[in-house]
């Protein structure tokens, strides 16, 4: 007679005292009345009913006793007591007691259980992290991670590496700590994870702006130029002035100056630079910090962990520095982005031809960037300076000069905050137009022509795309309008393009800041989507302060799909032949159009004779005037 199987059968106490009588049992096989194979088959099919009911932990109890009975056979019903087990303490929350058990599953005779169990981890992870419970998510892709020896390979099933999504997760529950003001909890948090994601300890840093720590040990600082007004833009549009909805910048310039700081940690591709207990960066230390999202640290390509509170920042302390003797900052955020490049980093060059910058110093870029960066560096620089493409790792500066953005200029701002409309100084703009096309006249780089017609590509991106392309391209060659892709060109290559021409059409974007380098009588249409937040303010400062005239015609948003600036569109050709018929001059009274004068399509106009008037360039400049020499 099984005793064993009649308490199974007729047990009306609670589960986990059916286990314990089970246990008490099977010590004493001739008391249970039955054989230790035929109580294992009990047990298995009583686990397998416990799991189902929502009992994992009882279902692993009775695992295990079969294990027992098993003897030397006991690695099946072990494996399953771990899987369930597991399964039990996730669901309970009691994470740090799944290590021993996550060692026992990684043990080789569960390679078969193991890639499932690492799928019912990731699972619950995302279900977890669907719920908002970034802790118990993290805990669970942890988890997930170890079971898989740390190896590489696991994705989320949003798509993202394990140890990605651990990083994303852990900072939002430091921006949470941080925004209580409890960064040694955030510290001590990232603490617990961050081997895993690869990352350094964090420490925190006050965050200042470089002009605050002048005449302090380490530092030189000097003002080459003081706080001056901007004049506002004047925007045009194609349409009556439409209402906008960002915020307009600022209408006065910041000091401009040059920083050395001794003895600090720079991060290539960040703007972070650290001393001593303090941050150093202007934007983060700015008067609106607290509407500006900042977003070093965050973006994908950062090499650095950082979280930012109001006055205080956490950032990863660097483990493994390159170092570097000297050097001048032109690496940072965005510094691959040409727009970003162009505003952002460009203008530090005037501080570095300063003569209180000393010879000898190398520029220091980052290392991803195109070559065209590097062409405007060298352009720019008066002084025959070395050039340190920096790798995407933490470096030691013995000496590191800092010059700051022109303007205030911040890359994202809070939720719920208006778009900031930076609003460029000519003055600075000026002064590099000038270094650059005379560097480009000295290089033989200006032809001297005039004339061309320009329709920028942007066919090769694939945010902001004028979908309809080909179409406006097709309507414009007829008028003498060439095709160009900026991107494929050198710089100097770019800069006598836009030099030479009378008129250009082309989506408002990076390589349309070119349009700084235009003559004073070319006129520009930009396109862009029909966002009323885009910074139109923006590329009307940076493109007319060379002289050069913007008229934004707005099109139809097609894809709204990321980020609004980015947004795809179309427009219609009718719509940029009758913008550009607006922005010419009137003809000349009495002037008789002869079809034979229009170009061929694939042809750009031809130069003007050197003795032409400023009136007859005037004709030749319409869009649709037929060119006749009379």
């Amino acid at each position: 007679m099984s005793h064993f199987l009649d308490l199974i059968r007729d047990h009306r106490g609670g589960q986990a005292d059916l286990i314990a009588r089970l246990g008490a049992l099977a010590a004493d096989p001739e008391a249970a009345g039955t054989s230790p194979g035929t109580m294992i088959r009990h047990l298995d099919a009583l686990a397998f009913r416990l799991d189902g009911g929502g009992a994992p932990d009882l279902a692993a109890q009775a695992y295990d006793l079969a294990a027992r009975l098993a003897g030397r056979d006991d690695g099946r019903w072990a494996l399953a007591a771990a899987e369930a087990r597991l399964r039990d303490l996730c669901a309970r929350g009691r994470f740090a007691e799944a290590d021993p058990v996550v060692a026992r599953l990684r043990a080789a005779d569960a390679n078969r259980l193991r890639p499932r169990v690492m799928e019912d981890l990731i699972d619950r992870a995302w279900l977890l992290e669907l719920r908002g419970e970034a802790e118990a998510s993290v805990q669970c892709y942890r988890l997930a991670l170890d079971l898989n020896g740390g190896a590489p390979g696991l994705v989320s099933r949003d798509g993202d590496p394990l140890a990605k999504k651990i990083k994303n997760l852990r900072r939002l529950q430091l921006d949470a700590l941080i925004e209580a003001g409890d960064f040694d909890a955030a510290v001590a948090l990232h603490e617990t994870t961050r081997r895993l994601i690869g990352a350094g300890p964090l420490a925190c840093y006050d965050m200042v702006a470089a002009a605050s720590l002048a005449g302090r040990p380490g530092i030189d600082y000097a003002e080459l130029r003081p706080p001056r007004p901007i004049q506002a833009p004047e925007l045009k549009f194609t349409e009556p002035p439409p209402p906008l909805t960002s915020e307009p910048g600022d209408l006065e310039a910041p000091s401009q100056y040059l920083a050395f700081v001794d003895g600090c940690h720079a991060f290539p591709r960040s703007n972070l630079v650290v001393k001593d207990g303090h941050l150093i960066y202007d934007l983060a230390a700015h008067p609106r910090r607290r509407d500006v999202l900042l977003q070093d640290g965050v973006n994908p390509d950062q090499i650095v962990m950082a979280a930012f509170g109001e006055r205080r920042a956490l950032v990863e302390v660097p483990e493994d520095s390159l170092s570097i003797e000297a050097g001048l900052s032109m690496f940072g955020l965005q510094s691959r982005n040409y727009g970003h490049w162009f505003c952002e980093f460009v203008p530090r060059m005037l501080a570095y031809n300063d003569p209180r910058c000393p010879d000898g110093i190398p520029l220091c870029i980052d290392d991803h960037m195109p070559a065209t960066h590097e062409e405007v560096v060298r352009l720019l620089d008066t002084r025959d300076r070395p050039i340190i493409k920096l790798p995407p790792r933490p470096v030691a500066f013995g000496r590191l000069g800092l010059a700051p953005v022109p303007a205030f200029f911040p890359f994202e701002m809070r939720p719920g905050q208006r778009v900031y409309d930076t609003i460029w100084p000519a003055d600075i703009l000026v002064d590099l137009r000038t270094r650059i096309l005379d560097s480009a006249r000295a290089r033989g780089a200006l032809s001297g022509r005039t004339g061309r017609r320009l329709f920028i590509s942007r066919k090769a991106f694939a945010q902001r795309q004028l979908v309809n392309e080909v179409e406006i391209a097709e309507a414009l060659r007829p008028h003498g309008f060439e095709v160009i892709t900026p991107e494929t060109m050198t710089f100097l290559e770019q800069v006598e393009a836009f030099h030479a021409a009378d008129i250009i059409v082309g989506s408002s974007s990076s390589a349309l800041t070119n349009g700084l380098f235009c003559r004073p009588d070319c006129r520009i249409l930009g396109l862009i989507h029909a966002n009323l937040s885009f910074n139109f303010r923006g590329y009307t400062s940076f493109i007319e302060a060379g002289g050069a005239r913007i008229t934004f015609l707005r099109g139809a948003t097609t894809n709204e799909d990321g980020h609004a600036f980015h947004a795809n569109y179309r427009v219609s050709p009718q719509a940029v032949t009758a913008a550009l018929a607006n922005l010419a001059p009137a003809p000349r009274a009495g002037h008789v159009a002869d079809p034979a004068a229009r170009l061929a399509s694939e042809s750009p106009p031809a130069p003007p004779p050197a003795d032409a008037s400023l009136f007859r360039r005037v004709i030749r400049a319409l869009p649709f005037a037929n060119r006749a020499d009379s």
